[in-house]
């Protein structure tokens, strides 16, 4: 190993070192409030991060290793044009904090799984968890992988142990610290993000090896173009790319931790801005990848025709920046990428322990037993995550297929369990069903799934001209509200027999229309309110008591249930109803 690797090393352990010590001190400092459980402290940090640090927290997430290496990568194999991350995770951020941000933390959830687990219950929980976290494990292993190479290419270090060290700090403080340590982790992180592209790139546009940007030739190259026939596609990736953004715990879980529910819209527009600016640095990396003489450098020709985009970003430190310059720049890709393996990781050991853990398998778990939980599922999350960056060649591949799927899958049903209440777990089924039948019907060519559904203006060439992913994503839509409307009329309407109801969400109904079926008279019910009580005669109103009252209509009167064991008097659904009367 040359000095300048050797330097590269311990500048890189050092930086591992801080991070590691931030988030384990930051978590020993954190004072919660009296009343907040343990686990509470651990998903949301005790729902005390404040705007400034969430901000922070946001914009790191966002500006992980994929969404720098990627917006490099694009712009050098594909151009400008079809660079569609940042501008797509930008509007997705804004719309997430107008349309969701608000609802999901007026609510006080601790996961983003918690609406879909009250309203359709546990079958749909674990369906939608496996999707999730099939997002987040082929997120975190891809990035991992990215960072393995980069530090491969710049200090000559042997890949697996790069990535294997790299996922063993993030895991390390997370372990430690949960929410509290990723958070206060980002802040150091999105600074060395920052001052090293920033740092960066003034030296690669200057280097003698560059050409001129804004020439008419290699303007050409890295703006790329747009053929008429390829219109939809990038409509598609587009609104996949937008809407996509929001449906991960990773978003969600710095909603639900800020103090407030205005600081968890500011934070998602913040945030969005702050992705967007960062996205400037990549890009010009990008586009000086295109304009360089790669010829003039050992690697005799450039990474695209070597096969090689997903290296443009490191090649372009290593090539065409002084190594302290690109030494720098390597602590900027490092902490990009821990500080999107960590919140992924977080995240699917979060929703594993509250969602599947404690909802499912231990109603009973005590708050000491979920922690030991959490991390034991953040220990297992890493460990998949870093084997897969090892050993899986295609791993960027399954992560836009699985950022496809979270689009396709969990924005219909997270815009239908959070606006939708008519909505339920028949319907929820479905919409999972067709999506993923319309997804993977499509076909994907590095997973080697064949093409089962030819869209319209298909050919072997090109492949899918159809945006096929918005077609799947409102066809799945449209099925949740269908199927949920047409069995609430078969049973509510119809009156299909309750032992139909496998899922229970008509118990209610059922028990309703059986106590319409009994001989009840006023004396049965209650007025809705005490406003809604009319004395009976207008004599000796002074000394009249709660007797001398009737409701105003029968429209104010109401059934007084009850929690109570009533024996085998009533149905059952989550607890024993029955009817009480106070009058």
């Amino acid at each position: 190993m040359d000095l300048i690797s050797t330097i590269g090393l311990v500048v890189l352990i050092v930086l591992y070192l801080v991070i590691l010590v931030v988030g384990i001190v930051a978590a020993k400092r954190f004072k919660p409030d009296d009343d907040t459980t343990p686990t509470e402290i651990s998903f949301v940090a005790g729902r005390k991060i404040n705007s400034i640090i969430g901000i922070f927290t946001m914009t790191a997430t966002t500006v992980g290793g994929g969404y720098i290496n990627g917006t490099a990568e694009s712009v050098a194999s594909q151009g400008l044009v079809w660079t569609l991350a940042p501008f797509g995770i930008f509007l997705g951020l804004i719309l997430g904090g107008l349309l969701y941000a608000k609802k999901m933390r007026e609510q006080s959830y601790l996961t983003m799984l918690d609406p879909f687990q009250q309203r359709y219950g546990d079958t749909v929980t674990g369906l939608l968890y496996i999707t999730a976290l099939c997002g987040d494990v082929f997120w975190s292993a891809s990035i991992l992988a990215a960072l393995g190479t980069s530090l491969s290419v710049i200090i000559d270090f042997d890949v697996t142990v790069c990535i294997v060290v790299s996922a063993a700090v993030a895991v390390g403080y997370t372990l430690f610290g949960q929410m509290i340590a990723v958070a206060y982790t980002d802040i150091v992180q999105l600074i060395l993000i920052t001052v090293g592209l920033l740092v960066a790139v003034p030296f690669a546009m200057t280097n003698d090896l560059v050409g001129d940007l804004t020439s008419a030739n290699n303007t050409q190259k890295w703006l790329g173009t747009l053929e008429p026939k390829f219109g939809f596609v990038w409509f598609d990736l587009l609104i996949a790319m937008t809407f996509g953004t929001i449906p991960w715990q990773a978003y969600f879980q710095r909603v639900l931790s800020v103090k407030s529910v205005k600081d968890a819209q500011i934070l998602s527009f913040v945030g969005a801005c702050g992705a967007f600016i960062l996205a400037i640095p990549p890009l010009l990396i990008g586009a000086v990848a295109v304009s360089a003489d790669w010829n003039a450098t050992d690697l005799g020709e450039s990474p695209m025709e070597r096969n090689e985009s997903s290296m443009v970003l490191p090649y372009v430190l290593h090539y065409f920046t002084p190594p302290a310059v690109s030494i720098i720049g390597l602590g900027a890709i490092s902490a990009a990428v821990m500080s999107s393996a960590d919140s992924a990781i977080l995240g699917s050991s979060s929703m594993f322990t509250h969602n599947i853990y404690r909802n499912l398998f231990r109603k009973k778990a005590t708050e000491n037993e979920l922690i030991w939980i959490q991390r034991a599922a953040i220990f297992c999350v890493g460990a998949i995550a870093t084997i897969m960056a090892i050993f899986v060649s295609t791993v960027y591949f399954l992560f836009i297929f699985a950022a496809d799927v979270v689009f396709v899958i969990m924005l219909p049903q997270l815009t239908c369990v959070v606006y939708m209440q008519q909505t339920n777990t028949y319907g929820a089924i479905a919409g999972y069903v067709v999506g993923i039948f319309l997804r993977f019907g499509a076909g994907e060519t590095f997973l080697s799934i064949p093409t089962i559904l030819r869209y319209p203006y298909y050919n072997v060439d090109d492949g899918q001209l159809f945006p096929f992913r918005t077609f799947a994503m409102l066809m799945s839509f449209g099925t949740i509200i269908c199927v949920s409307y047409s069995t609430k009329y078969l049973f509510t309407v119809v009156r299909v027999p309750a032992k139909f109801d496998i899922f229970n969400c008509f118990a209610d109904v059922s028990a309703r229309q059986q106590y319409s079926k009994e001989k009840i008279n006023t004396t049965d019910f209650v007025p809705a309110s005490v406003d809604n009580l009319v004395p009976k005669s207008t004599d000796n109103l002074i000394s009249a008591n709660i007797d001398d009252f009737v409701p105003e209509s029968t429209g104010d009167l109401v059934v007084d249930y009850q929690k109570k064991d009533c024996g085998e008097n009533v149905l059952k659904r989550n607890s024993y109803y029955c009817l009480e009367t106070t009058i």
